[in-house]
């Protein structure tokens, strides 16, 4: 199903997950991940078979999907990855991330309305084909607008005149687009990353240039902030992944959701999500396979 390379410990008549089988479906080029690459590590010393696969530098047989492994991590989560992972999903494996969250956040229409009727404080939102109806939004104040797929920021556009919205990209005809509201203080970003339901943040500088930059400075969320993160995940389903903050005015507003980010920045974050992939491995092990199982 990818490019592999393979970690695997000597097991112990002990080590915690002694024949398990565990794959990471990876995006991008073969290469050593900063974050995923240790938590394969620590999985293998723990007795796991670990096999990190580059799935878009690989030709992929799908007919049948077999599944070769006892539990998947999806951090490909566009193009072939998802794919693989709706394909995963139907052939009954248990993904660490499961597929319904992971194709909730790669679409911004479905998981904006999911966060508003959780109660998460999002901006106002609208979605068209047809930029001559961003017109009127532009006498409220700036706007901002995003790909309805994408991620890391890319494509995103601040509009604050009728010259900006001739110079739209559109995404396939859909234009997602935002309020915009301009960040208080300093302008940097507050990252917030859940992990097993244990909240971190990380306020970064965007767009980051250096890995100091990716790397940012974590800070302690505070009471406001864990109940959003709480919101947050009542709405997705999950209790592993990361969203975006501004503060605007004094007000937190979140303009995005991750379903499985790089956790850059994170203290101890390679401990933290091989401790929760390692407790999803036992729960498969004992035969909970479903999607709840996996995500208590």
């Amino acid at each position: 199903m990818g490019t592999t390379s393979t970690a695997a410990a000597r097991t112990h008549p002990r080590a915690a997950l002694g024949g398990m089988r565990i794959a990471f479906l990876m995006p991008g080029a073969p290469r050593e991940h900063p974050v995923w690459s240790p938590v394969a590590q620590h999985l293998a010393r723990r007795g796991a078979t670990v096999e990190m696969r580059f799935v878009e530098h690989s030709l992929t047989g799908i007919a049948p999907v077999g599944l070769q492994h006892d539990l998947y991590v999806v951090k490909a989560t566009s193009g072939l990855g998802l794919s693989l992972a709706g394909a995963l999903h139907a052939a009954g494996a248990a993904l660490f991330n499961p597929y319904p969250v992971v194709a909730l956040c790669r679409d911004k229409v479905q998981t904006t309305q999911a966060l508003a009727a959780a109660g998460v404080p999002v901006p106002e939102t609208w979605v068209t084909e047809d930029r001559e109806r961003l017109r009127p939004l532009l006498q409220g104040g700036p706007i901002v607008v995003k790909p309805s797929r994408g991620s890391r920021g890319i494509g995103v556009q601040v509009v604050g005149d009728e010259a900006g919205l001739e110079l739209l990209a559109p995404d396939d005809g859909l234009l997602f687009v935002q309020r915009h509201h301009a960040p208080d203080g300093d302008g940097l970003d507050h990252k917030l990353y859940c992990i097993d339901g244990e909240v971190f943040g990380v306020r970064r500088v965007w767009p980051s240039r250096t890995w100091e930059d990716k790397l940012g400075r974590p800070f302690e969320p505070d009471e406001e902030l864990r109940e959003i993160a709480r919101r947050c995940a009542s709405a997705i389903g999950t209790t592993t992944f990361g969203f975006d903050v501004v503060y605007s005015g004094g007000r937190p507003y979140v303009v995005d959701v991750s379903g499985l980010p790089g956790f850059k920045g994170v203290p101890f974050a390679e401990r933290c999500l091989a401790a929760a992939i390692e407790a999803a491995a036992r729960r498969v092990r004992d035969g909970g396979r479903s999607v709840e199982a996996l995500s208590r």
